[in-house]
């Protein structure tokens, strides 16, 4: 009977780093799809989601947090975005580190007690049951609306709406830079460590492993700055200034226009409502 052998800490590092590459094609290739929001000017996307975001921060009830969130939810699966996708991507991740955050409130709001908790003289309240799911909604409704302008535009586009809508030029060059590099961190270190892999002949022990990890990651930090550099100077000797000059122009049609006004409505209808 064959038994798969345990996968060692430095191709479980690999695995990761590719998932992470992989992930990223992933998005070019949603970016380029048919859907709603990517038929919508770039510049229209931003200022419309970072409108919704602020209705999010806005809202102060449980059931307009709710209808935030079915929204985020029918633009993702009107720009062709899979839930699966959302859920594992950034639905967990922010249940998880949100919730901890959360975790408190269900027994320091005073309020009516719903549940004891067994060996504790602590009890859970509704309040403070309202006080976490009120977090947490708010955390997961806010990234969605994030990641679906990531995942709906091309980064490249992103940072020219950015530019074309005020953005002061150094903002934008260095989120363009750090954008770039982690793309270089990430593909020199699959690389370092996939040529590690190919040289072993034997198996190696855990303590070995972390610590040819542990030199590869200063060795590998060092590389990269260094290309980075080289990178950037190169950039600069060909006249970049921070500018985003795309062969791509945006143009503005009706849809932009009432999908713009639909998205700046809402956090005034907010505001009216909950007054």
């Amino acid at each position: 009977m064959s038994t798969s052998r345990p996968r060692s800490f430095t191709e479980k590092l690999i695995c990761g780093l590719v998932q992470t590459l992989q992930h990223a094609l992933d998005a070019e290739v949603i970016s380029a799809r048919d859907g709603f929001l990517q038929r919508l000017d770039p510049r229209i996307k931003l200022v419309g989601l970072l409108a919704l975001i602020v209705s999010t921060v806005l809202a102060k009830t449980l059931l307009t947090l709710g209808a935030l969130f079915v929204l985020a939810v029918g633009l993702a699966l009107g720009s062709q975005i899979g839930l699966a996708r959302l859920a594992k991507q950034l639905w967990l991740g922010v249940l998880l580190f949100t919730g901890v955050i959360a975790l408190p409130a269900l027994v320091l709001v005073p309020g009516t007690p719903l549940a004891q908790i067994p060996g504790l003289p602590w009890a859970i309240t509704l309040q403070g049951l309202r006080s976490a799911a009120f977090l947490i909604g708010r955390a997961e409704t806010s990234a969605t609306f994030a990641l679906l302008l990531i995942l709906s535009t091309p980064w490249p586009h992103v940072l020219k709406a950015m530019r074309s809508l005020g953005v002061p030029v150094v903002l934008v060059a260095v989120l363009g830079m750090t954008h770039r590099y982690i793309f270089v961190l990430l593909t020199t270190a699959t690389q370092m460590f996939e040529a590690r892999r190919s040289r072993l002949v034997a198996p190696v022990s855990g303590a070995e492993q972390r610590r040819l990890v542990a030199a590869a990651a200063g060795v590998l930090l060092g590389k990269s700055f260094e290309l980075s550099a080289e990178v950037h100077q190169a950039m600069i000797s060909r006249g970049y200034r921070g500018e985003i000059h795309l062969l791509d122009e945006f143009h503005t049609h009706r849809r932009d226009w009432l999908a713009l006004g639909a998205a700046l409505a809402i956090p005034f209808l907010i505001l009216w409502y909950q007054v």
